[in-house]
């Protein structure tokens, strides 16, 4: 792809997460799109249907990146897989802290949710003698809700500890259940 399609559609993209940052998505207008990312409203069309298509659009690709880091780490162990994961957050920090505050996308904290779900269906298959008795869809939930509350913790409070501390300290939660 020309490397101008990409430097505009990266900077509608970033104009789009910063506004969210802001103000409330159904208070932002294509125009306050182009006129954030110095381009026309013509050159945001050509990309995208309208901001519900370029928010969709991010957040899938937010979403499949972390689903290659997933298999990326597959064989890790959860602390260096987790680490992986929480260095993507902090180097992404504007949008995943756009998302999951009360003025992101709603949808985007449930695709993260599912994504993670179907992530951890196969480490509950494999630690089922320690989850005996125990629903695979509770436990499923349970610590993709988990995670998800500690994401959410960790970068609205400003990433207060560091990635690889933070990885640290779920992996071993995980490690202790999967």
């Amino acid at each position: 792809m020309d490397r101008r399609v990409l430097k505009s559609q990266a900077a509608i993209k970033n104009a789009l997460i910063e506004l969210m940052a802001e103000k409330n998505f159904d208070d932002i207008t294509i125009q306050d799109i182009a006129d954030r990312a110095d381009v026309n409203r013509g050159t945001i069309y050509l990309h995208y249907v309208d901001k519900f298509d370029l928010l969709d659009k991010l957040i899938e690709e937010h979403i499949d990146m972390l689903r290659k880091l997933c298999e990326d780490t597959a064989d890790m162990s959860f602390t260096d897989g987790e680490w992986v994961w929480f260095d993507y957050f902090e180097k992404n920090y504007l949008f995943f802290s756009t998302m999951l505050e009360s003025k992101g996308a709603p949808y985007f904290r449930t695709r993260f949710l599912q994504l993670i779900v179907e992530e951890l269906k196969g480490e509950v298959d494999a630690a089922e003698e320690k989850n005996q008795g125990l629903s695979k869809d509770v436990v499923i939930h349970f610590f993709g809700a988990a995670i998800v509350g500690i994401v959410e913790w960790w970068v609205s409070n400003g990433m207060p500890y560091p990635p690889r501390e933070v990885a640290e300290q779920v992996g071993k939660l995980l490690d202790r259940n999967f």
